[in-house]
């Protein structure tokens, strides 16, 4: 599995706009419902519930909400850049800017996890989310989010 089969180019914001994790995650949602087919308030409601369980922010500015939503066909994987960055309750405290959004089917299990350690693999890159944070637009993002795994290595 590749981050190319989690997100396609319609699913990256590079421009945020969330005052609060709870605004972010709505906006995120938002998006979502309109890509995956699903109510925006059941996708919202899963990923609030996962914060409910322990925050998803990972450290480094870097956030990785998900959750697991009936009737989906396949993973989907949404990016987000913010701006400004907000607090998101991360495990070293610090404010976080890059968000990747992963809902999986309920049916999921291993891959779900497998996705979820691509995308922390991926943004535990200093070099990638430099990069990342450096582009304002969809496709660089995009092209950063998928360049080929070699082109990541540390």
């Amino acid at each position: 599995m590749e981050i190319s089969d989690l997100v396609s180019l319609e699913a990256i914001d590079p421009h945020l706009k969330a005052s609060s994790k709870k605004q972010a995650l709505q906006e995120l949602a938002e998006q979502a419902a309109q890509i995956v087919g699903q109510p925006e308030r059941a996708i919202f409601d899963v990923l609030l519930e996962r914060e409910r369980l322990g925050t998803t922010g990972v450290g480094q500015g870097v956030a990785i909400p998900h959750g697991r939503l009936p009737n989906l066909d396949r993973l989907y994987g949404f990016f987000a850049r913010l701006d400004t960055p907000i607090d998101f309750d991360a495990i070293d405290e610090q404010p976080v800017d890059l968000i990747f959004l992963l809902l999986a089917p309920e049916s999921a299990g291993a891959d779900h996890l497998k996705a979820l350690a691509k995308v922390s693999r991926l943004l535990r890159n200093k070099p990638v989310c430099d990069k990342i944070r450096g582009s304002d637009n969809a496709d660089a993002i995009y092209a950063l989010l998928i360049e080929p795994a070699a082109s990541h290595a540390a």
